[in-house]
């Protein structure tokens, strides 16, 4: 009867219950994980206490990003403390079950750190789609579908069957094993370059010394590269010629110029609008329709959050090629103005004072450029005025100190008992009406059609 690497573990676990040994195993096996969990939880109050006790308060990100890497760290402590008493009882005893236990605890270490690169990669600022999760579910059965052929010491048999299927391409032929390989090489490489442009991203926007645009064009160019270097690595290990990449790259210029024209122009767009600093996160800025708060500047669009909490997602052309108003270029500064309508007899010499200081006690009105009231014209109704003011933080919209300002006038007015006109018309009638009937005075009609 042939022995299989299966049958030889089961074989030798049975064995190893039948001697005392086992229960060594067991003991040490559970101080190590014991042992490896105070220490780690001890790390952790100590990194926390020192956040805590530092200048600057961290952040919950900060603190989450810490809890992760304490939870990558558990069974790779867990994993070097079993490994090294495994060196130490293979001199006395058979030691099985610390050889299983160790590659457990590795991958639940692989599992755990392929959760934390992919959740910084996709799910940074904590919203975790059904896709992530399904990529989580997917990365973990592969790993422990791995792990359980390593310890079961079926990988070998199943890396040969998998050489031996042949899957023709071209004149070549390439097996279903280095297809999968060369797939495994490249999702890995492109996954660490995400998660380098990832952190990459993250370290250049904390820097205050760099100008905003200055930052998103590092960030993006950072990525690119590392993605780009990734890829020509990846294929370089799988064994396929990067000269044959210029062939692609003529097919791919021949699409862009036929298909691809807006999405190439929305791509150059963006990187001119960061360059030359026209546009920064946070601007207020109007482009056609569209008006809002800068708070994204992708490759290929820009995101502008309205005062009504609607985001309008505008194409990087359109911001070049079109005009655009924008409120905080070079002074965020803009002036806002009320119409108000008085009645003929007031006198505008008092109230003009008046609501000019009414206007300026209103938050968020401008201290350094007053109020001012100013006559517009004489209307069919009244006197219409109009109370202009200046405001510093356009961003926070414009409806709200509008508001604010109005009932400020508002109150003035009650206070000063100044009338506000509204439309009144009279109805005249020129000649005199005829009188009405004899039978219509009396409240009697004779009906039609009747004879009497």
């Amino acid at each position: 009867m042939n022995e299989t690497p299966l049958l030889n573990l089961i074989t030798d676990f049975v064995n190893d219950f039948r001697q005392p040994a086992i229960l060594w195993q067991a003991l040490v096996i559970v101080a190590c994980l014991a042992l490896s969990w105070l220490l780690v939880r001890q790390l952790r109050e100590f990194l926390h206490q020192r956040a805590e006790a530092a200048v600057v308060p961290a952040t919950p990100e900060t603190l989450q990003r810490t809890d992760s890497f304490i939870r990558i760290l558990t069974p790779v402590l867990a994993a070097m403390l079993l490994g090294i008493a495994q060196h130490f009882l293979a001199k006395f005893q058979s030691v099985n079950l610390l050889s299983i236990a160790i590659p457990l605890c590795t991958s639940m270490a692989l599992v755990r750190f392929g959760f934390y690169v992919l959740r910084r990669i996709f799910a940074r600022h904590g919203d975790i789609s059904p896709t992530m999760l399904l990529l989580e579910k997917i990365f973990t059965v592969v790993v422990w579908a791995g792990m359980a052929l390593y310890i079961t010491g079926l990988w070998p048999e199943l890396h040969v069957f998998l050489e031996s299927i042949v899957v023709p391409l071209g004149r070549n032929k390439v097996s279903v094993a280095a297809i999968l390989q060369a797939a495994v090489s490249v999702a890995v490489l492109l996954v660490l370059a995400m998660w380098a442009g990832t952190s990459l991203d993250e370290r250049l926007m904390k820097m205050p010394g760099l100008h905003t645009s200055l930052r998103v064009v590092m960030s993006r160019m950072g990525r690119a590269v590392l993605i780009l270097v990734s890829v020509l690595v990846s294929l370089s290990l799988v064994g396929i010629d990067l000269t044959v990449l210029s062939v692609f790259g003529g097919a791919f210029g021949v699409a862009l110029g036929f298909g691809l024209q807006k999405i190439a122009a929305n791509f150059v767009s963006g990187f001119i609008i960061l360059l030359d600093r026209s546009l920064t996160i946070g601007d207020m800025i109007t482009v056609g329709q569209f008006t809002g708060k800068v708070t994204q500047i992708n490759t290929r669009y820009t995101v502008l959050l309205g005062a009504d909490g609607v985001e309008s997602i505008v194409p990087n052309e359109m911001l070049i090629s079109g005009g655009v108003q924008n409120m905080s270029l070079s002074n965020r500064m803009i002036w806002l103005g009320v119409p108000v309508s008085l009645g003929y007899e007031t006198d505008l010499d008092v109230i003009f004072p008046l609501l000019e200081a009414a206007t300026a006690k209103v938050p968020r009105v401008s201290q350094s450029k007053p109020p001012s009231a100013t006559l517009v014209r004489f209307g069919a109704d009244g006197l219409d005025v109009q109370i202009g003011f200046w405001i510093a933080d356009p961003e926070n919209g414009t409806g709200g100190v509008k508001s604010n300002v109005n009932r400020a006038i508002w109150r003035t007015l009650q206070e000063h008992k100044v009338s506000v006109p509204f439309p009144q018309r009279e109805l005249r009638i020129v000649g005199t009406p005829p009188a009405p009937l004899a039978g219509a005075a009396e409240g009697e009609s004779a009906p039609s059609g009747t004879q009497p």
